[in-house]
């Protein structure tokens, strides 16, 4: 299972909201770039970004930080946050970004969606951000009458590479994932999904493993590194390629050795 770090940008800096909402941020570093290589360094194969300045305004807004970042690391960078239609998402893909994520527009205009699905395959994921099973749009500002579960088998019908799924009663609030949303969506479709909100520790992450095989292939984390709860390092350990239960970890490595 994929560790994933978040960055959230907003005003340049590394942020973390407390579900979601912008009056309620807290400051985790004022070098994005610094982040990503440090992220990189302890064992990440993939980083996870969120252009809050774009998903609050419909339009991306951190460009130059999000190059930055592509440029200073060599593993994979997905970005999402106020990419509502083509030419913003052609834009980041451009600028070397793997995959981009699309949310707002996925509930508004899921013609558009499909049709970015053909034109840059493999490179759309889908990020569904859910309030009580219900999909919030516009930077989480808002809340559609459309569910998760209907959003999601939508989604793979018209050819999304991934859904990324965010509890956002649990995002930023260390209170552990919502495994039994993510059970649910996964007995719904055979995309790949990347659970994200509310990971806490490493148990959180080891009971994802449990999803594992119902399509679970990964998790986003976010305020929990950075307040230090879980250690990157070892968590890619935990539950990465080679992780405990296949390879015994070295004595002394980890608390759990």
């Amino acid at each position: 299972m994929e560790v994933i770090p978040a960055i959230d940008l907003l005003d340049g800096q590394c942020v973390r909201l407390y579900q979601g909402d912008y009056q309620r941020s807290e400051v985790f570093g004022e070098n994005p770039v610094e982040m990503a290589r440090r992220w990189e360094g302890e064992g990440a194969t993939r980083l996870h970004l969120v252009d809050l300045d774009g998903a609050k305004q419909g339009k991306p807004a951190n460009h130059s930080a999000i190059a930055s970042i592509v440029k200073a690391v060599s593993i994979p960078v997905q970005v999402g946050g106020g990419l509502r239609d083509r030419a913003g998402i052609a834009q980041l893909l451009n600028l070397g970004v793997q995959r981009a994520i699309v949310g707002t527009i996925a509930v508004e205009n899921s013609e558009l969606v499909g049709q970015l699905c053909q034109e840059f395959p493999g490179q759309i994921v889908v990020g569904i951000d859910a309030r009580n099973g219900q999909v919030a749009t516009r930077g989480w500002l808002e809340t559609s009458q459309v569910s998760a579960i209907e959003l999601a088998q939508k989604m793979e019908d018209i050819g999304a590479a991934a859904i990324i799924y965010t509890d956002i009663h649990r995002d930023g609030t260390l209170a552990g994932p919502n495994l039994e949303a993510l059970r649910e969506l996964s007995r719904a479709i055979a995309l790949p999904i990347v659970a994200s909100g509310g990971v806490s520790s490493l148990t959180d992450l080891l009971s994802l493993l449990a999803l594992e095989s119902q399509g679970v292939c990964g998790a986003i984390v976010g305020r929990a590194l950075y307040t230090g709860d879980i250690d990157l390092a070892e968590a890619v350990r935990a539950v990465g390629q080679g992780r405990w239960q296949d390879v015994p970890p070295d004595s002394g490595f980890s608390t759990f050795a």
